[in-house]
């Protein structure tokens, strides 16, 4: 049986709030509770909180309802916010020290979205510095940990950490994140949760600090297939947010077997057989294969890629001007940048746009791919603070999976695959380029199956 994330889905939410068996303003309270409750993670999960403004927008949208006015039918739920988007009135630091304002003069697009649909923003959460790790270590504001066995002090993962671990404590219920890599499906994973990674072009990015232009997608973290569907259709103003129903024995999944296995844990490839056991049982036609594609990123990005390259270009003044200031761990990163010359560039935008084609012939014959979100379980932090070399093992493996489908111009969801008490494991699938919504209805399928 799957892992069942804890605290009701955005659905039940709504339900409760119009039949009057809830306010915004106790769900608000409920919330910053968690977030203030003495020895847990709110200190670490959130950069910063407006108490009286989040309460007051509670109550505004208490009032709406009372009026037959609210805006849809999510308003007035807690939602937290990723630090690198822009919320009006608020300043931007993206999980670090060097941008110190001035506040934002407007939400970005995808927080005006939200924001538009009545969700209440309960705070700006914790990430790794500019987003640049899947392991969601902050040596500025802290690092949040996984839920899994925490008195231990697994790490949550990156970059999208505070937003996982706001959900998975009841400190909101969906979160806002961003995914170049695996920002939203790594976090999710570790942290019994569901994240999408859209197609990148699906929702703005515009207002959201940026560590590729290229990669960047915005998605959200939630409870449930059936959550991260409706914040997909308000992120993207899709007016029919209504997924198809799919009987899970209509499905053909391939399961992917290069690449994605190598390095796997012994807990994640029983967690991820399991789970494809389970599908084929239900009557899904799984048939094990193999993207050649998937051989070619790494040797593609062997130079940094598309983050090194197009992170650099953004920060390098405010390298030179205040590099010491940074996370050393994320400034090296952005500085393999310099390694890419024009050249480099120009070859790297050819051999990707050559995986998208070869990539796209292979998914047009299966409903979606299967592999494990990351091959690797949650890493205790003290370890890897401590060993630098540990450090970039574990960022690898923990991106190398996920980084697959953002090279391919894909759209990808991370699941709970593990059974309740178990080490967490994720079990992602995917599609070719704007199969978003098809790709939700498939995965809420495949949610029933492991949820069964």
């Amino acid at each position: 049986m799957a892992r069942e994330a804890a605290g009701p889905t955005l659905e039940q939410l709504a339900g409760d709030l119009a039949a009057g068996h809830v306010t915004s303003r106790a769900l608000v309270e409920q919330c910053l509770a968690r977030i203030e409750e003495p020895g847990g993670q709110g200190t670490a999960a959130f950069i910063a909180v407006d108490r009286e403004g989040v309460l007051a927008a509670a109550d505004a949208m208490d009032a709406l309802r009372r009026a037959g006015a609210e805006p849809s039918r999510f308003a007035g739920i807690p939602i937290s916010i990723k630090d690198l988007f822009d919320i009006r009135g608020q300043v931007t630091r993206a999980g670090s020290k060097v941008l110190e304002g001035p506040p934002a003069d407007r939400d970005a697009p995808a927080v005006a979205r939200l924001r538009a649909a009545g969700f209440v923003l309960i705070g700006r959460t914790n990430m790794t510095e500019f987003a640049y790790s899947g392991l969601g270590l902050n040596p500025h504001y802290g690092s949040p940990l996984s839920p899994w066995r925490r008195e231990e002090g697994y790490i949550s993962g990156g970059s999208t950490s505070g937003g996982a671990v706001s959900v998975a404590d009841g400190m909101a219920h969906a979160a806002l994140g961003t995914d170049t890599g695996g920002s939203c499906r790594i976090p999710a994973a570790w942290c019994g949760l569901v994240g999408f990674k859209p197609t990148a072009r699906r929702v703005p990015r515009e207002g959201a600090v940026p560590l590729s232009t290229t990669l960047d997608s915005v998605g959200p973290l939630a409870r449930s297939v059936a959550c991260c569907a409706a914040l997909d259709a308000i992120l993207a103003q899709e007016a029919h947010a209504d997924l198809a129903e799919i009987a899970p024995a209509a499905l053909r999944i391939g399961a992917v077997e290069n690449v994605v296995l190598d390095g796997i844990e012994p807990e994640v490839a029983s967690a991820y057989e399991t789970a494809l056991e389970r599908l084929a049982r239900a009557g899904a036609a799984v048939e094990r294969i193999a993207m050649p594609a998937f051989d070619r990123v790494a040797p593609l990005s062997a130079k940094g890629g598309f983050p090194a390259a197009e992170a650099y270009a953004w920060h390098r003044k405010l390298l030179a001007e205040r590099g010491d200031e940074y996370d050393p761990r994320v400034s090296v990163r952005i500085r393999r940048g310099t390694e890419q010359d024009a050249a480099d560039f120009v070859e790297l935008l050819a051999g990707r746009a050559a995986l998208v084609a070869e990539a796209n012939g292979t998914l047009a014959g299966f409903d979606a791919i299967a592999m494990p979100t990351t091959p690797i379980l949650p890493p205790l932090l003290s370890e890897l603070e401590a060993d630098d070399a540990l450090y970039g093992r574990a960022n690898l493996l923990a991106l190398r999976n996920p980084t697959l489908i953002n090279m391919i111009d894909g759209c990808a969801i991370s699941l709970p695959a593990s059974a309740p008490g178990e080490p967490p494991v994720g079990l992602m699938l995917a599609a070719g380029a704007g199969q978003d919504r098809r790709l939700l209805a498939v995965a809420r399928a495949v949610e029933t199956v492991l949820g069964a």
